[in-house]
């Protein structure tokens, strides 16, 4: 039977790829619907992002739920300098006919979650947690609820994006991570350590592209434009595609190797949205979080093209 995940979302290209991976493994994954997040662009793009992405492949059933415009206290930082104005950058996709689904994204989350047997349900976090935070402030019998979290953020050892010890996502709403982090669902954490591994390097893109359809050709553009800044400040061929490993471990876990570990969340201002690994249990605080640091970056690949070219309909 396949598993019920609700992905929640802030569409770039690596987003879209993610959610159009879940919609090309039915066998696998029941994408229950997309949730929508302020964060790399304001919520009204990322919404309408979603919303193309769908349309581009064909998917009108897929439920769009717009959900909190910006973070629990703090002002919403976006991520334009890397995704472009629309955050969509790289082809020119049309504005959608498809409408978001009626309702407010976190309590959508709780009605679908409490909806389903208990462990039923696994949310897939690919933007700032401030979504699911609301929804298990909403519902406090959510998290033991949830089957798992599988979320793409927080840096160990290779430190931040956004600042020297902070991935994005967590940076954003800090508050919303430590109010997840603490929450006692099963959590995955795929941090940069583990996606800055999993480059998307011309030779995998023109992989990606050969496969012929349409909207692989849209991809091949949009994250050809998409990973122009991470090549500049890595000097890497290509950048890395963070989002779809969420979707990656649940269909192939053993591509990942980590280690069940505490993590706290940095909420102060000098290391705001950190994430705090105690990699070697020197604390003694209790595990929260499976934390991976190695990827099989040509199987995640292989992944990635395979389910992504089966997300169009006919």
């Amino acid at each position: 039977m396949a598993r019920p995940i609700i992905i929640d979302t802030d569409p770039s290209p690596d987003d879209a790829v993610a959610f159009l991976m879940a919609l090309g493994s039915p066998d696998e994954l029941d994408l229950l619907a997309i949730t929508t997040v302020g964060g790399n662009a304001p919520l009204v793009l990322t919404t309408k992002n979603a919303l193309k992405a769908l349309e581009l492949v064909g998917r009108p059933e897929t439920p769009v739920y717009a959900g909190a415009a910006g973070p629990l206290c703090r002002n919403l930082e976006t991520a334009e300098y890397v995704h472009g104005e629309n955050g969509f950058e790289g082809f020119d996709l049309p504005e959608p006919k498809l409408k978001p689904a009626a309702g407010f994204a976190p309590d959508a989350i709780v009605d679908l979650v409490m909806a389903r047997p208990e462990r039923a349900v696994t949310m897939c976090c690919l933007a700032p947690l401030t979504n699911l935070a609301l929804a298990l402030a909403r519902e406090p019998r959510l998290a033991a609820r949830l089957e798992r979290i599988v979320l793409m953020g927080g840096a160990f050892s290779e430190g931040g994006n956004v600042s020297p010890c902070a991935e994005y996502n967590i940076y954003v709403d800090p508050e919303a991570a430590r109010r997840v982090f603490a929450c006692g669902a099963p959590i995955v954490m795929i941090p940069l350590d583990c996606t800055h591994q999993a480059l998307t390097a011309k030779a995998r893109l023109a992989r990606l592209r050969a496969v012929g359809k349409p909207h692989m050709e849209a991809f091949f553009h949009l994250l050809t434009a998409n990973k122009r800044f991470d090549e500049a400040k890595y000097g890497t061929d290509g950048g890395p595609l963070h989002d779809p490993t969420v979707v990656a471990y649940l269909l192939r876990p053993e591509l990942f190797g980590g280690r069940d570990v505490s993590v706290e969340i940095s909420c102060d201002e000098m290391t705001r949205g950190m994430t705090i690994v105690d990699w070697w249990g020197v604390t003694g605080r209790p595990v929260n979080a499976k934390v991976l640091r190695a990827i099989d970056a040509e199987g995640y690949f292989d992944i990635v093209i395979e389910r992504l070219s089966r997300a169009a309909r006919g």
